[in-house]
């Protein structure tokens, strides 16, 4: 038994280090957003974004180092494609978020599970075909 689970480990180690670091990153951003909304009294926007740079940062240095163990030397250029890709899977958030809470019956609620679904499922595909890909 105990081999079975080292075996499922070792085969599912990529998704489960990106689902652990995904709820990581997503404590960095309340606790960025409610720290420097309590320190720094400015608007929720600005403090939001904050939250989202910081967030998104943090997420692709453990990505880069315990999720896909990116040893490539081009940081810079995979940084940016990094932040490219979570801040287009935000704007398919955001326009996913605008179309079905508009045009269905679906309590709002439930289209944010099923679209944070979608877009945790778009973020590990642009991550592992776009910016941490081999060669």
């Amino acid at each position: 038994m105990k081999d079975k689970i080292i075996l499922l480990l070792r085969k599912y180690r990529e998704i489960i280090a990106y689902l652990i670091f995904g709820v990581l990153t997503t404590l960095v951003n309340i606790v960025v957003y409610f720290v420097a909304s309590n320190l720094l009294g400015i608007n929720y926007l600005i403090l939001n974004f904050l939250a989202w740079f910081i967030s998104v940062l943090f997420a692709y240095i453990t990505n880069r180092a315990y999720v896909f163990e990116s040893t490539s030397s081009q940081f810079i250029k995979e940084a940016i494609k990094f932040f490219g890709s979570r801040l287009t899977t935000g704007l398919i958030d955001m326009g996913l978020m605008w179309l079905l809470v508009s045009f269905t019956p679906i309590h709002d609620i439930l289209i944010k599970i099923l679209v944070n679904i979608i877009v945790i499922v778009l973020n590990y595909i642009f991550s592992k075909l776009f910016v941490f890909k081999e060669g």
